[in-house]
């Protein structure tokens, strides 16, 4: 049996986000007290007008007290119109948001109360004015967030006026009444009642469900906060550590959406990466499963650009901050190689360039997903191990990718590096195609044009034929390994003209002009999933030289 929710006391949290800070519950509730004070005081002042226009036209329909009424009205309206007018306001504290919720409440229910005592003798009156209330009161269970008990004391209080109006008719003018006094009393009494019950259940059975909902979008210590970014293997949530409070990055696959071989896969790929502890590898906080079956893992929440959005906000990068930027890549390869897993999906959309701190121009390497382990066979020779016979991205596969999967290994990503290299430094992939098909054929047979034809800007020739190595189509003629490219780029003549100074002044102008989510990509990779046969992808068909994550079996 599920827990029953938190009392919704001052000291209380919301119970839907309850890693939620002080600031956001005061805000939530102090947005709910507003919207409900709003709708309260433009409803009221609609029956009001309906009234006056009402007593114009029909005279005879005016009760003997209306002019009282009407400045019971009047005053009713002011009292809304003041409280809207505190909600609208600056920020409340939580002890005053509760004092204001039961201020509209009792004194909507004040209001009425003291018209239906004052037009007792139009019977008409009385029971509009009860049943307006009650409109209230069921409107406030709706929309503003209580526990049962908190709304039955304030319903109950409300519907006090409306008692000692009834009580005051069956003594004062017994003989208005169409029923004997003692049942009149009891009807009203029992009405108010009715209400006040009907209220009650609801705001129960409301927090409740909002504490389901919250429960639903709990994972062991993290609260799921908004969708970040959906991939082929999960989706990637924003949320919140219950106790530590830091922004996390939660990614999940439930165990609806794939089979017993995809969630094993999903949990394969969390154990990989938790194993890389290198500080350009995104870090991994935390896995499980939810009572549910859902598998998830919590890591580091990176606010920057991905590459491939870098380059069509800016256009080809300077050489010199390639390096910078593929030197920080090189080194959370080489310690992946090192043990024995190979990233496989190198591009620059799994690259997010970010601030940590004071320190700029920070890489982060994503989406291990497709990372598989390579395994030695008694001759030492490495070779893939549980991999599909092609995944990851035509733009940047290596040709054993495509005409030998089994045969992957720590040469292919470099590949990718050498690709990642190229668009950075041109704008441009190394090779265009209509289809997946004519893209992964040009890795396999055509030789790449060197990035100082394509309009790239100052590069060295050092530089340039460090590239073309990367993109050599014998993975044994390409780098010997992460570590080696690493050293290699550090005695490129770019390698020391991208300094910190130059890339904090990128960031400041960058972050001056950028909006929030720049482009969809700032969050997280942008990957899209095509199905090679069918040629489909999640947001449409393929654009010529596009870029897909392929898998086929």
């Amino acid at each position: 049996m599920p827990a029953a929710p938190p009392r919704f006391g001052r000291s209380a949290r919301v119970p839907w986000i309850p890693s939620a800070s002080a600031d956001e519950i005061r805000g939530h509730v102090q947005a709910r007290l507003r919207l409900m004070a709003g709708l309260v005081f433009w409803v009221c002042l609609a029956l009001f007008g309906f009234v006056l226009v009402l007593y114009e036209l029909y005279p005879h329909t005016r009760p003997a007290g209306a002019t009282l009424v009407h400045r019971l009205a009047f005053v009713g309206l002011a009292i809304l119109g003041g409280l809207w007018a505190i909600a609208l306001g600056r920020a409340l504290a939580m002890a005053t948001l509760y004092r204001l919720d039961a201020l509209i409440t009792l004194a909507i229910g004040g209001v009425f109360g003291l018209s239906a005592a004052v037009s007792s003798e139009q019977r008409a009156a009385v029971w509009a004015a009860f049943i307006w209330h009650t409109f209230t009161v069921l409107s406030r269970a709706l929309i503003v967030p209580s526990t049962g008990r908190r709304t039955l004391v304030l319903s109950a209080l409300s519907y006090v006026p409306f008692v000692a109006a009834g009580v005051g008719m069956a003594v004062e003018h017994p003989a208005r009444l169409e029923v004997p006094p003692v049942p009149f009393v009891i009807g009203v009494i029992l009405f108010s009642g009715m209400a006040t019950l009907l209220a009650t259940t609801g705001s129960r059975v409301i927090y409740g469900l909002r504490a389901q909902v919250r429960l639903a979008r709990q994972l062991g210590q993290y609260t799921l906060d908004s969708l970040i970014a959906r991939g082929g293997m999960g989706a990637v949530y924003r949320a919140r550590h219950a106790l530590l409070r830091r922004p996390t990055a939660v990614k999940l696959l439930p165990p609806d959406q794939h089979d017993a071989a995809s969630l094993a896969r999903f949990e394969r790929e969390v154990q990989h990466m938790s194993q890389l502890t290198h500080p350009n590898t995104v870090a991994i906080y935390d896995y499980g499963r939810s009572p549910d079956g859902v598998f998830y893992y919590a890591m580091e929440l990176l606010d920057g650009v991905d590459l491939e959005v870098l380059v069509h906000l800016d256009g080809a990068l300077p050489a010199p901050r390639v390096v910078h930027v593929l030197r920080q890549l090189c080194g959370a390869l080489d310690e992946a190689h090192g043990r024995g897993l190979i990233h496989r999906d190198v591009k620059p959309a799994n690259v997010i360039l970010c601030r940590r701190g004071t320190q700029p121009d920070v890489v982060k390497v994503l989406d291990f997903g497709l990372v598989t382990e390579v395994a030695r066979d008694g001759l030492g020779a490495a070779t893939a191990t549980d991999a599909p016979a092609l995944l990851g991205t035509p733009a940047y596969l290596a040709p054993e990718v495509i005409t030998s999967p089994a045969e992957v290994g720590p040469a292919s990503d470099l590949y990718g590096v050498g690709a990642v290299a190229y668009f950075l430094l041109t704008g441009q992939r190394v090779f265009a195609g209509a289809s997946v098909a004519e893209l992964c054929l040009a890795h396999v047979h055509e030789p790449p044009v060197p990035p100082s034809r394509r309009g790239a800007g100052p590069i060295s020739a050092e530089l340039e034929a460090l590239v073309l190595a990367c993109l050599a189509k014998d993975p044994a003629a390409r780098p010997a390994s992460a570590h080696a490219l690493r050293a290699a780029l550090a005695a490129v003549p770019e390698a020391e003209a991208w300094d910190e100074e130059a890339a904090l002044g990128w960031w400041r102008a960058f972050e001056a002009r950028r909006a929030p989510d720049a482009a969809g990509g700032a969050a997280g990779p942008r990957t899209i999933t095509v199905d090679l046969m069918a040629r489909a992808t999640t947001s449409g068909e393929l654009a010529p030289g596009g870029d897909g994550r392929v898998v086929r079996s």
